[in-house]
């Protein structure tokens, strides 16, 4: 496997996510787009379940493209995609440009408010309450968060943008109690609807208490499929300089691992 991003004579896209019962139809909905855009050659979609090191290596074996652009369908960077997708780089037979994942996305942020709005009109007297997963050891779902917060509470007329987390704190289940205004609505960060936006988050949030509305992930909103389009916008026109963004640093690493039989499970 090699990691370059000069033009090459094919090219194509694969959107990953972790498996749900949703994820199939949310991904292929923005594949079906994207090829109607033609974004790339071809576009395929990948999902995995426990060990995407090992799950993903038949789908990227069976991509035919001189170079394969990778995006992660999620909020942010999770062990998942920072260790074990780029696990299974080298199973690809092309050149790999691993790309950020879309979450962290000016269009993401404009979807955000659009969902919350359809909830609860953003007044001063109003609270929007971000929702992501969080994790223990890594800083990304809360980099995340922190980023369409942070544009938020510019470009929005909530009198407060905040977040909380179902695996970190600010604890979700504490979020009812510490916001400031009696309007409030939450909306889930995940992009993909799953177990933990359906059952888990409302429950902690109490959403059947009623004084919270809580809004829909994203799914296949159009900003979604506009913010993996940009992904691959990004760096095919090289806005990185090659070969030294953080995505192409997680690849190298994987193939380093691999090639070195050094303790990276497939």
């Amino acid at each position: 496997m090699k990691i370059v991003n000069e033009t090459r004579a094919t090219d194509a896209l694969v959107l990953v996510a972790r498996a749900s019962p949703a994820t199939t139809d949310v991904l292929e909905t923005h594949a079906g787009r994207l090829r109607d855009r033609g974004a790339t050659d071809a576009v395929h979609v990948a999902t995995w379940r426990e060990e995407p090191g090992r799950e993903l290596r038949a789908s990227f074996a069976d991509i035919a493209a001189d170079r394969v652009f990778v995006v992660p369908v999620r909020a942010a960077h999770a062990r998942a995609t920072t260790d074990g997708v780029p696990a299974a780089f080298d199973a690809v037979d092309g050149a790999v440009v691993y790309c950020e994942p879309v979450g962290p996305s000016p269009a993401v942020t404009n979807a955000l408010a659009t969902r919350a709005a359809e909830h609860v009109t953003p007044t001063p007297d109003a609270s929007l309450l971000l929702v992501g997963l969080g994790s223990g050891d890594q800083p990304f779902e809360r980099q995340a968060a922190d980023y369409h917060a942070s544009r938020l509470r510019e470009t929005s007329t909530y009198g407060e943008v905040t977040s909380a987390f179902l695996l970190q704190n600010p604890a979700v289940e504490c979020a009812r109690y510490t916001v400031s205004n009696d309007r409030v609505v939450a909306v889930p960060l995940p992009l993909v609807p799953s177990t933990a936006t359906t059952e888990e988050i409302p429950r902690k949030l109490e959403v059947d208490r009623g004084g919270l509305s809580y809004a829909d992930p994203l799914g296949e909103h159009h900003a979604v499929t506009d913010a993996i389009a940009a992904r691959v916008a990004e760096r095919r026109t090289g806005t990185d300089t090659p070969g030294t963004s953080f995505e192409d640093q997680l690849a190298r690493d994987a193939q380093r691992l691999a090639a070195d039989g050094d303790g990276r499970p497939l």
